[in-house]
């Protein structure tokens, strides 16, 4: 399962009475982790290059150091699953698979901390892991979370196979204090809301499976959402068109925005264009259109005002993807977009004018309401 991230704003919301301000994860965590493109190979022998290994997440590292990743954010080096030993050690730790970790996970921490990064470890709160490795279950909480301390970790994903809903309540809980507890600051990648019915974020874009138009709706609505850039895909061997959509410098200043609002979707047409906004800092916005259609560009048509933007204002507008500008578009202003069969047309726009009150203005819609307007 992938991730839901609960730190800082998050982890308050989700854990009232645990809520710690920390400092991390102000904005989305970006960065790699293992689980999509190389899931649960550690047939190392048959395939030493692509098996669960140390070499896989040194030669990860070294290219988000050496190929302009790092200092576009994507800094966190997330292993996943069945990286450990099958058994815990005599004292009941966890311990890296000796034949495939050699040097421990403390040796790996002190590599990536070295490039300038940081490293993530994944955990499991049942009594194993969904590849079948030693989980965490609730008499190990503490243990474990001082373990990845020690090792150096900077993120826990912490998993929920194999455990019930009761032991969900209660552990998960309890692994954000026990992680708070050990005095290192450790990003709280936490899997319950998976196991409630949402759906966790996977950044697959450059992996098996995407066409070139759904891996740029892929970024633009992970980017909108506010969600964590976290690749998983072979750095080594990633396209060109891949790597530029991921190293999108207008999308990362958007999806790091410092206001961290979640956008959401506020029209959705029955010709199967959505469109999704997210207000930005600075009176900015980004706007996304959808399209859902498998059978040609669609031409939509709309203006500002219909996406309740504030009446007199005037924007620059910029196309995030081809870089194309249009200066001066006002809120009464109709305008068209063309958009690809299961592709996306992303826009920020920068206000130039505003009225005497900028709001954002999203409308929103209760089950038994019409809509209504709410001020960000």
């Amino acid at each position: 399962m992938g991730p839901v991230v609960l730190s800082g704003l998050a982890l308050a919301l989700a854990l009232p009475a645990l809520a710690l301000e920390n400092g991390l994860a102000l904005t989305p965590p970006m960065g790699w982790l293992a689980w999509e493109r190389f899931r649960c190979n550690v047939d190392c022998r048959a395939d030493p290059r692509n098996c669960i290994s140390e070499t896989l997440f040194f030669e990860m590292a070294d290219r988000l150091a050496e190929d302009g990743w790092r200092e576009l954010g994507y800094k966190y080096i997330n292993i996943d699953d069945c990286w450990s030993a099958k058994q815990r050690d005599a004292a009941g730790r966890l311990v890296a698979d000796p034949e495939r970790f050699p040097r421990g996970i403390k040796a790996l921490a002190d590599y990536v901390h070295a490039r300038g990064l940081k490293l993530g470890i994944y955990g499991d709160l049942g009594t194993l892991t969904c590849g079948g490795y030693p989980g965490t279950t609730l008499g190990y909480v503490e243990q474990d979370a001082q373990t990845f301390a020690e090792w150096g970790v900077d993120m826990l994903k912490l998993d929920g196979c194999y455990s019930s809903r009761e032991e969900q309540a209660e552990g998960y809980p309890e692994m954000a204090r026990a992680l708070n507890s050990t005095g290192r600051p450790i990003v709280y990648s936490c899997s319950w809301p998976a196991y409630q019915g949402g759906l966790p974020p996977k950044l697959i874009i450059g992996n098996f499976g995407l066409s070139y138009e759904q891996s740029r709706s892929q970024m633009a609505l992970w980017t909108v959402m506010a969600a964590p850039l976290l690749m998983s895909t072979d750095l080594r061997t990633i396209s060109p068109s891949a790597k530029e959509i991921l190293q999108n410098r207008l999308m990362i200043q958007i999806n790091q925005d410092p206001l961290g609002i979640q956008g959401r979707r506020i029209v959705k047409e029955k010709s199967h264009i959505e469109v999704f906004l997210r207000p930005l800092s600075h009176a900015a916005s980004a706007l996304v259109f959808f399209s859902r259609r498998t059978d040609m560009p669609f031409l939509y048509t709309t203006s500002l005002a219909k996406l309740h933007f504030p009446e007199d204002a005037v924007y620059e507008v910029q196309d995030v993807y081809s870089g194309k500008i249009i200066s001066g578009l006002k809120t009464g202003d109709s305008f068209s977009v063309v958009i690809n069969p299961s592709g996306v047309v992303m826009w920020y726009l920068y206000p130039m004018a505003l009225p005497a009150q900028p709001w954002h203005v999203v409308r929103q819609q209760a089950p038994s309401e019409g809509f209504h307007p709410v001020l960000l």
